[in-house]
């Protein structure tokens, strides 16, 4: 070029700097590895979530196990208590005569009435004023009674008792005494006793205190000579047995003795305890 205006030089096209191209290669590192973390959150949060529903699988399982378990145990205490229930009632059938005395003569008195003796015994509990009821046969009382006395004695242990004629019902031949001490009542047992049930008696025939005889209820019979019923039965009773207490298994009363069949053995009878108790009002 001569003599003009020189022409502005066509400018060179920019090339990218070494700078940028780092930069841009950063960022994506940097997303790769903020993407590479977010996966990694992902499958660990997967794999938590599997976990939790492993140990709350475990969990439920475990729950299954130890209701099922608790409910082995119940059925196992259940059938123990059935067992332990079935032995206690076998050992109220099964009939003690040694223990079930033992329970019962500290309840048993002699009746003194006039020149006439017979037996006696606590029923229920003492009253509020200190005084207990005492039933017997109303026969072993009548010498004292027919002549207008109200008083007779009881003897137990060497120990004699002022006890007070209360009430007598002479058709059932039966009588409530009352004694100004505390003794230990007989309980009376709800129902008359089943045919081939034990009994044990105990009273003082012929004046020898504390005498224990045994054997079975042979029936349930309606008197024939007055109202109600009469419980039979083969243990060996005699003259000074009346008044006392013909107990079951259950050292309950069933009875109170009242004669024998003459001219034949084995064969007792008994006013049925329900009897007094609808009587007097004192079981």
């Amino acid at each position: 070029m001569t003599g003009g205006v020189p022409y502005p030089a066509t400018p060179a096209s920019p090339r990218p700097s070494k700078p940028l191209r780092w930069a841009t290669g950063l960022r994506w590192a940097a997303a790769l590895a903020a993407t590479a973390v977010l996966i990694g959150l992902a499958v660990i949060v997967v794999v938590q979530a599997g976990q939790i529903d492993q140990l709350r699988g475990d969990v439920t399982r475990a729950q299954r196990d130890a209701e099922a378990a608790a409910d082995g145990t119940d059925q196992r205490l259940d059938s123990l208590d059935g067992r332990l229930s079935s032995v206690e009632k076998q050992n109220e059938q099964a009939f003690d005569p040694q223990r079930v005395a033992a329970a019962v003569l500290p309840s048993v008195f002699q009746v003194i009435a006039d020149d006439f003796t017979g037996s006696a015994f606590a029923v229920g509990k003492a009253t509020t004023t200190g005084r207990t009821n005492v039933l017997t046969a109303f026969h072993v009382i009548e010498p004292v009674w027919s002549r207008n006395g109200r008083s007779v004695k009881l003897e137990r242990d060497g120990k004699r008792y002022t006890a007070q004629i209360a009430d007598v019902d002479q058709s059932q031949d039966i009588a409530l005494l009352r004694v100004d001490a505390v003794f230990t009542g007989l309980p009376p047992a709800a129902e008359d006793p089943d045919p081939g049930e034990n009994v044990l008696v105990v009273g003082t025939p012929l004046g020898l205190s504390q005498t224990v005889t045994t054997g079975v209820v042979s029936a349930v019979r309606e008197r024939t000579d007055g109202p109600g019923s009469m419980i039979q039965f083969d243990a060996p009773v005699n003259p000074g047995s009346s008044g006392g207490p013909v107990v079951n298994t259950r050292r309950e009363v069933v009875g109170i003795a009242d004669a024998k069949a003459r001219d034949a053995e084995g064969i007792g009878l008994a006013v049925p305890i329900q009897t007094a108790c609808a009587t007097f009002h004192v079981c």
